[in-house]
């Protein structure tokens, strides 16, 4: 067979595909008889029902059918033959002024792309690494004491202080009038942990119960409640209750309760810096992986398919609306969400996973199977019962699939590194955390 490719632009290609007449008459034909087997009508016994009566009722749709599969393996066999790699589904559109007993089409489609990648030794990437300190993990294991604090209620005569649990009413207005969430009653938040505005937290301190004060409060520009972003509102609080927290030594019965059957505080505190440890690792990971895919973005010169961005963008859209959905979102299916907010991203996605697969193709980064158990026992490490989620991963391909590709990315990673200029930077473990 003879195909003639058509270039349109960069990517973009047609083919005349041309089929048969007779030959989609008769594949029409059987279908239809194949059909007349099972159908019912009234009138008629099945099986019995008259060819011509099942094709006034289905002879459009088999017709259809047969069109489109027909078309469609014409089309896989031509881009066969002339050795090219679609990206995408194609355009089909008939095309008029064909021979007489054929049918033609205009299919029009893009290919993928050349990846050009550039000198990787030229590329300067910053490498980041964290310490695991001792600080480090006093403040986690605080953090395990702040799980497990209790609360008990204050001396009538003593005011609130730093880390006690208040429960207030409040009533804030702007301009006189009340806005949207400025009032609550009977709310709880503990003084000096952030949950409050630091202008909002600093004004119940001292109160006492059955106090009441107004105080005036300066919203940020950057609030996240835009009706009330950068604006001043007077509000009126109300202290119904003051609890002096209580947190638990660091001794074995506090360790036990974490559930380490060695109870010791020393085995409390490596527990917890093999966790960090570990943590660590994988933000680490994520970080200089993200420094390396910025610097293939930069090094590699190719056209994007229109037609995988495009798809690209729909998986990001409806990821939007399930969040949507999951969030309580009413209507998720039906809010606007315009397709150009995921363009730039789209595109980046499809470039990276164009560049990555040629990596990986030319270098032999695939993920070699010790690879994949070595990944998955790490990330069990981090949960309870490290066994059952190992299987849990092996038993599914999707999951497995996401594993992955995980580690094809840190291959890649760890090669481009291998070449590129590196300039290694320490990076504060509260930097890292909280990034």
């Amino acid at each position: 067979m003879t195909v003639t490719v058509e270039t349109l632009d960069k990517l973009e290609r047609r083919i005349t595909l041309t089929l048969a007449a007779d030959e989609i008459n008769r594949e029409v034909e059987s279908r239809l008889k194949k059909l007349a087997r099972t159908v019912k009508a009234d009138g008629f016994r099945p099986g019995k029902v008259p060819l011509s009566v099942v094709a006034q009722r289905y002879g459009y749709s088999v017709h259809y059918e047969v069109m489109n599969d027909k078309v469609g393996q014409a089309f896989a066999e031509a881009a066969n033959e002339a050795k090219l790699r679609v990206a995408g589904a194609p355009r089909i559109a008939q095309k008029d002024g064909a021979p007489d007993g054929q049918i033609a089409f205009d299919a029009t489609f893009e290919v993928y792309p050349d990846v050009r990648i550039g000198d990787l030794t030229g590329a300067e990437i910053e490498r980041v690494s964290t310490e695991v300190t001792e600080a480090a993990i006093d403040k986690t294991v605080e953090i395990l004491r702040k799980q497990r604090r209790t609360f008990a209620q204050r001396p009538a005569a003593e005011g609130a202080a730093e880390a006690d649990r208040v429960t207030i009413d409040f009533e804030g207005k702007i301009d006189g009038e009340p806005f949207a969430g400025g009032k609550a009653e009977g709310f709880q938040f503990v003084i000096g942990e952030g949950q409050m505005l630091e202008q909002f937290d600093r004004a119940v301190r001292g109160m006492k119960v059955g106090e009441s004060k107004t105080f005036p409060l300066q919203f940020p520009a950057d609030y996240h409640g835009q009706e009330v972003a950068g604006k001043e509102a007077d509000f009126l609080v109300s202290m119904k209750k003051i609890e002096a927290q209580h947190l638990p030594e660091v001794d074995e019965a506090f360790v036990k309760s974490l559930g380490l059957a060695d109870g010791t505080v020393a085995a409390l505190r490596e527990d917890v810096k093999r966790n960090l440890e570990r943590e660590v690792k994988f933000r680490v990971q994520a970080r200089n992986k993200a420094a390396v895919m910025d610097a293939l973005v930069k090094a590699c010169e190719l056209d994007v398919p229109k037609a995988l961005v495009d798809g690209e963008v729909e998986r990001m859209t409806a990821a939007a609306r399930e969040d949507l959905k999951k969030r309580g979102v009413k209507d998720a299916d039906k809010a606007p969400i315009p397709a150009e907010i995921f363009q730039p991203q789209a595109e980046r996605r499809v470039r990276l996973g164009l560049v990555v697969a040629e990596l990986v193709r030319a270098n032999g980064l695939q993920a070699k199977p010790e690879q994949l158990q070595a990944h998955i026992e790490e990330v069990a490490q981090s949960y309870e019962k490290p066994a059952e989620v190992m299987r849990w991963y092996l038993s599914d391909r999707q999951r497995m699939a996401e594993v992955e590709a995980v580690v094809i990315e840190n291959n890649v990673t760890q090669h481009v590194l291998g070449l590129a200029k590196v300039v290694d930077k320490t990076v504060p473990f509260d930097e890292l955390m909280s990034a």
